[in-house]
């Protein structure tokens, strides 16, 4: 393979630049422009897999198939891509998920080129996203993720899609100034300007410096996490989203923020960090508990599966704040267990409305009899969610635990409140998706639908979709080797780091935190300043 070839380039740009012949493509019979659209999305697919299987190292922990071209010099923006190993495992879920969405929308008739259209966007916005290595490409890129959700929300969701997409659209775009503002005054810090993130990662940032921008970037990246308190957009924009956005919505956009966190919150303001890791070991035990505990109130099929991942994604704040390379790599793996099992219940879930054409459980029932291949696809998919022994949530979330549990930067006491606490939301989740596979699939039987002819069960193509993403779940599980090798040297790097920032600042004499963890320590004027900033 040509090591001058822009690899990254092309893979970010082709779905985008594709997508812009859809509107004069012909398509008489509106089958053409499905056809193109998949085609588009399996041939960048099979580029991302090409380019890493021949042209990525798994033992380098550097940035890798790096290219950079100047853009607009006038204002120090460059093309400037990469990938290591936090993104490019990401990079290939992206294009797994993006492409097997597009085949589950295979029935959209109403402005089918607009809709294939916004999801080849899409597609180029996650990508880029993932291998952005300047700070305003970054923000450009996600950005462009925005709009296409925005637009495939208010016109193919449900009867409130209106109110789920602004709702979407004021929060993440609000949090978008938090990343716009923390850009700048990085590149802006010290006497050299540049939006180079790795340049951004070396400079020497005064303390209540970084305090301040890793607030700012935690309140943005927790909108699109989602993060409690910052969640309320997801139930909404799950509950009215059809079923191949809700696939992009819980398998990949999560991700952007778990990623973003690590990359720029734990890998370039380590020192921050130190102070903010007990607050993240709070905010994630808030999530799993809180959602799993909202999900039982929840008769709405999707908003229970979406408050599902508000529980889960609370994993990888634990994983992220753990400083450990077992914790770390866990949260990785959490992300990427998260979104093929999350792909999976949502496509599901779209499988069984269009059978029953209605998302409430209570007025379902008995379907187990009509659609044994949906429920058997279905209660794989939830026994996975469930962190079954051989499913890779349960390797993901042991990983964590262990990870919380062997940290030596907290105390024995907040460890033990951690580790039961996230503990129960474990109890938690199996009855509330057992529940939900007795209510849909057991239980008393809706005459009403068994008699409407309407309850087929799964098509060969549904199948085939459903089993693209539970298979990889299966696999890992079994062997999670498979897929931690490709990003262990990256995720060691980044903790032994966090652990040096944090016996940097325990040689001060102050302590912060000093209930919750040993290491963060201010010196006394810093202490003062920071105070005189928060007053």
């Amino acid at each position: 393979m040509s090591t001058h070839f822009p690899w990254l380039t092309t893979i970010t740009l082709l779905p985008l630049v594709a997508s812009l012949l859809i509107p004069v493509l012909p398509d008489k019979y509106g089958k053409t422009i499905r056809y193109y659209a998949l085609s588009v999305g399996l041939i960048d697919f099979a580029l991302i897999i090409y380019a890493f299987w021949r042209g990525y190292d798994f033992t380098n922990s550097g940035f890798q198939l790096s290219e950079s071209y100047a853009w607009l010099p006038q204002l120090g923006l460059n093309w400037s891509l990469a990938v290591d190993g936090i993104s490019m495992p990401l990079v290939v879920l992206a294009g797994l998920v993006t492409t097997l969405s597009m085949m589950a929308a295979w029935n959209v008739k109403q402005k089918s080129r607009l809709f294939y259209f916004l999801m080849l966007a899409m597609y180029s916005a996650q990508i880029g996203v993932f291998c952005a290595q300047d700070m305003l490409l970054f923000f450009l890129m996600w950005e462009l993720e925005l709009i296409p959700v925005y637009v495939l929300i208010s016109i193919w969701g449900g009867q409130k899609r209106l109110y789920a997409a602004t709702k979407f659209i004021l929060y993440t775009a609000v949090g978008s100034i938090f990343i716009l503002m923390a850009g700048l005054a990085m590149a802006f810090y010290g006497g050299n300007v540049t939006f180079d993130m790795q340049q951004l990662g070396l400079k020497d940032y005064s303390l209540p410096f970084e305090l301040l921008i890793y607030a700012a970037l935690l309140i943005a990246y927790g909108v699109k996490l989602p993060m409690f308190p910052l969640h309320t957009w997801l139930p909404d924009a799950h509950g009215e989203a059809s079923a191949p956005v809700s696939m992009i919505l819980a398998g990949v956009l999560l991700k952007l923020g778990g990623y973003a966190l690590i990359r720029m919150n734990l890998e370039m303001l380590p020192h921050a960090h130190v102070y903010f890791a007990p607050v993240l070991v709070i905010l994630g035990i808030v999530n799993i508990i809180y959602g799993a505990l909202v999900s039982f109130a929840q008769q709405n099929l999707k908003r229970r599966l979406a408050y599902s991942s508000i529980s889960h994604m609370g994993f990888v704040l634990l994983g992220i704040a753990s400083y450990t390379e077992v914790g770390l790599s866990g949260a990785v793996l959490q992300m990427l267990s998260h979104g093929l099992i999350a792909a999976a219940l949502f496509y599901l879930a779209g499988v069984t409305y269009d059978r029953t054409h209605t998302l409430m459980m209570d007025k379902m029932g008995g379907l187990a009899k009509t659609m044994p291949t949906v429920f058997a696809l279905f209660t794989i998919g939830s026994m996975a969610s469930l962190a079954l022994p051989g499913m890779s949530g349960f390797a993901s979330e042991l990983m964590v635990f262990l990870g919380m549990a062997s940290s030596d930067s907290y105390t024995s006491t907040f460890k033990v409140v951690v580790v039961l606490l996230s503990a129960v939301g474990v109890i938690l989740t199996p009855i509330y998706l057992l529940s939900m596979l007795r209510e849909v699939f057991y239980g008393k039987e809706n005459l009403e639908l068994a008699t409407s002819g309407d309850l087929w069960d799964a098509k060969p193509r549904e199948v085939f979709i459903t089993a693209c993403l539970l298979v990889p779940v299966i696999a890992i599980g079994v062997y999670p080797k498979l897929l931690t090798q490709t990003y262990d040297v990256k995720t060691v790097e980044v903790a032994t780091n966090a652990r040096h920032a944090v016996s940097m600042i325990a040689q001060q004499p102050i302590q912060l935190f000093s209930q919750l963890s040993v290491a963060p320590q201010l010196p006394r004027p810093v202490a003062t300043e920071v105070l005189g900033i928060v007053k």
